[in-house]
């Protein structure tokens, strides 16, 4: 089976911010270097970009959605060099559930989700039957259809977070690329996330890419797993070849303990933690 996305050689580079006189300190003291980093992503896949903060994960993301480009490899979609796609149809193959939306933002969920079907024909000023039907599906999947008509600001974190969601659903993209989808949310909406994940990929056979934080969250919805680290690929595999403790504790520079989720057969994460 042919690649979906593929990161062949991709470096990028942050260069570090030149000070002022009496300015505060840069958010990146340092310049950053990522890669050289090659993985593929197979249509139908969901594959989790995990490791430490600054590691790359997020970049990887905007790589993805060419909001930066790379300063050398390239990234295909479907074998065509990303960087040359119109912005059209990369709209409407790749859809980005960001970690978080401008707080403000002077939307209803009604008018955010409706952004998802612009890409769908561009040129039009109104939507029409079949964009407000999708537009409505995807607000029920993500339990957000009794909120449409209430302003994004008077939303709490979780609530906007699964109207970002549903925007993204209703662009009916064959890629979906989520930076910690569930950080807002409480355990419930946890849940209900993973479980819409599975079912949008088993459903749609969407392919996802998923950067996460929460190694379990990982290691439960993924297939296989980047472990990024310091710019690098430090292991790429399924998540019984990558939640290693060995690994995990040079990565992220604590005491980890793998096991057994209690409920089905994937790794388990847990803290070590120190003594007070």
């Amino acid at each position: 089976m042919s690649a979906q996305v593929d990161f062949h050689e991709i470096e990028f580079d942050y260069a570090a911010p030149a000070g002022r006189r009496g300015a505060p300190p840069a958010r990146r003291a340092q310049p950053f270097h990522l890669g050289p980093l090659s993985f593929t992503v197979a249509p139908g896949d969901v594959v989790g970009v995990i490791g430490p903060n600054s590691a790359g994960k997020t970049t990887l993301v905007r790589l993805l959605t060419r909001v930066v480009r790379p300063t050398a490899g390239e990234i295909r979609l479907d074998g065509h060099p990303l960087a040359a796609l119109p912005a059209a149809r990369l709209a409407r193959e790749v859809a980005v559930v960001p970690q978080e939306l401008p707080h403000a933002f002077p939307f209803t969920v009604e008018q955010l989700v409706l952004m998802g079907r612009y890409p769908h024909d561009p040129g039009r000023y109104f939507e029409g039957a079949g964009d407000r039907a999708a537009a409505r599906a995807a607000m029920a999947a993500t339990g957000v259809l009794e909120l449409a008509a209430l302003p994004l600001d008077e939303l709490s974190g979780g609530e906007r977070q699964r109207a970002v969601l549903a925007r993204a659903l209703a662009q009916e993209p064959r890629l979906l690329v989520l930076d910690e989808p569930t950080a807002h949310l409480d355990l419930r909406y946890q849940a209900e996330c993973v479980g819409l994940l599975r079912r949008v990929n088993r459903e749609r056979r969407m392919t996802v890419v998923l950067v996460a934080h929460d190694l379990n969250l990982a290691a439960e919805v993924c297939d296989r797993l980047v472990l990024v680290s310091a710019g690098r690929a430090a292991r790429l595999g399924t998540p019984e070849d990558v939640l290693q403790e060995e690994l995990l504790r040079s990565v992220y520079g604590c005491e980890v303990i793998v096991d057994k989720n209690p409920s089905g057969a994937r790794p388990r994460v847990q803290v070590a933690w120190p003594d007070a």
